[in-house]
Formats: structure tokens, sequence, C-alpha cells
């Protein structure tokens, strides 16, 4: 029965993962005629208003501390997250992003190590797994470009990565309160939302609903809000309710993967030695990040109930 709970929470993740992976084409699309935190407020009441529809019930939360959990869930994995990695692709390179985002899965062993007593202990063989898939992501992102640091964008890329990981463990933490899944992130986004209006006033925002006329826009919008962002949230937060934050987290590895295999396919760009390779390396360190550990009489070391 928990290997199926397990099977089902790896689905999970790899679900969200190829959705996420693929939507830099919506926002390449979007960005044409919409600011970036246009799309992300957009997306997000589109996605609340879908959940809500999903789940129309009311959630009652009696705890004052849960309540402020769902907060800082919503402040962190919704609204700094997104509003961190976009001003930083002001300052700095989207190749110097895409490889620091993805130390986000080092960041949440290290916190799910400190905070959650019911995470597996961290291996040998998950570290080796990161920075084999860092490799891999690095020959991915700069595919023989140089790295060209610019240290406001890249430390804005390090607090978005370091912020995401706080929002698994709050993740983790909401799952053992116990709620439906769809609810829950209901509320995360509700909170997400709430946090994202004052930024609204610092940016370029327009809420000119004309611009979703055009059914080009329209449609990015909606896989956006319906898949990216109601949908992947449910399944992401699913996994981690199953696997737990860490290995939940390690799929974040396959994003640059996906975003390689999607523009092949799609964008019809030339697969190069550098991305096959890079792409190569990565696969393998998810991997070995995912696998457990043995114990003395060989069998697989089991894991703690969640």
């Amino acid at each position: 029965m928990r290997e199926n709970k397990n099977t089902m929470g790896h689905l999970a993740a790899l679900l969200t993962i190829l959705i996420w992976g693929t939507t830099f084409i919506s926002t390449k699309i979007l960005l044409v005629d919409f600011q970036p935190v246009e799309i992300l407020f957009f997306r997000f009441v589109m996605g609340y208003l879908v959940l809500l529809a999903a789940w129309p019930r009311r959630l009652k939360v009696a705890e004052r501390g849960r309540e402020l959990t769902f907060a800082a869930a919503g402040l962190c994995g919704i609204c700094l997250y997104y509003l961190l990695e976009n001003i930083a692709l002001t300052f700095t390179t989207a190749s110097n992003v895409g490889v620091i985002i993805s130390v986000a899965p080092f960041f949440t062993a290290i916190l799910a190590h400190v905070l959650l007593k019911s995470e597996d202990k961290l291996q040998p063989r998950f570290f080796a797994g990161f920075f084999l898939a860092m490799a891999g992501i690095v020959l991915i992102s700069f595919n023989g470009s140089r790295l060209k640091l610019n240290p406001a964008g890249d430390l804005l890329a390090v607090a978005a990565a370091l912020v995401w990981a706080v929002y698994s463990i709050l993740t983790k933490k909401i799952s053992g309160f116990g709620y439906p899944v769809v609810a829950a992130t209901r509320r995360t986004f509700f909170y997400g939302i709430l946090f994202m209006i004052p930024a609204l006033f610092l940016f370029d925002f327009e809420p000119e609903l004309t611009r979703l006329f055009h059914i080009k826009y329209l449609l990015n919008l909606l896989y956006l809000g319906l898949g990216a962002s109601a949908l992947c949230f449910v399944t992401w937060n699913f996994a981690v309710k199953r696997l737990g934050a860490v290995k939940t987290s390690v799929y974040i590895y396959m994003v640059p993967v996906i975003t390689v295999i999607t523009s092949v396919l799609i964008l019809h760009e030339r697969l190069t030695l550098l991305a096959g390779a890079g792409t190569a390396l990565t696969m393998a360190g998810l991997f070995l990040s995912e696998q457990r550990a043995k114990t003395g009489n060989g069998g697989e070391r089991p894991q703690e109930k969640n």
C-alpha cells in the first residue's frame, strides 16, 4: 500500500515538472504585451477561481498557528518566489537564474534535515546526485557560453531558491494538518494573491482585460492559470505529502531537461552535444538523489511515516 502511495507521489511530481518545464513557451508569448507581474497576478487569480470551483466549501482553520502557516506558504511560494525570480531576470541572464534556482532541492534538504524530524536523513548519494545534476544543468543552461556574474541578480536568484525551499517545508507541514489538498492549496493561493497586491503598485500593472480578447493570449494564460498554477500546485503539494519535501524537490532538476526537449520538439531548436550531455548528467543526478540507502542486511531502509 505504501509503495502505491509513493508511486502516486512520483507520478504527481513528474506531471508537475512536465508542465512547469513547458511554461516558458506561454510566458514568452505573453511577454509581448504583458508585464511579468501581470502574468503572475492573472494566472494565480485564474488558478484560485478554478480551485474555488473545484472545492466551493469553506475551509475551517480553527488554530491561529495553522492560519499563519498558510499565510507564510502563500507569501513564499506564490508571491516572493515568482517576484524574486522575475526581478532577478532583469539584472542577470536567464542562464544564471536557471542554474541558481536549481539549487532549491539542496536548500530544501538542509532545511528539512534541521526542521523536519520525519524526513529521511541525508545520505552521501543525495549530495553526489546534487553535484551531478548541477553539472548537467550548467551544461544545459550555458551551452558553451561564458558565465557572467551579476551580484544583484544572482543573489536575488539565490533568495528565490531559498524561498522555494521554505515553501516546500511549509507545504510538508500543511500536509500534516489533514486538510484536502485542493482546499489547502486554495487557501495558500488566497494569501499569495493578497501579498501580491502591494507589488502591483510597484510595477507597471495595467488591468486591461481587452488583451484577453486575443485568443493566443487567452489560451496561454489559461494554460498557466489552469495547468501550471491550479493543477500543478495541487499535484506538487500532493507529491510533497506522499514523498516528503526533499524527494519531491529533487524533481526540480528536470525543469531544464524538459525545457530542452520542448525546445527541440515544439520550437524546432537544434539539440547540441553539450545540451545532450547536460540532459544525461541531470537525469543521472536525479535518479541517484532519489535512491534510498540500503541497510546492512541488503534491504532498503524503511522510510519513516509522514
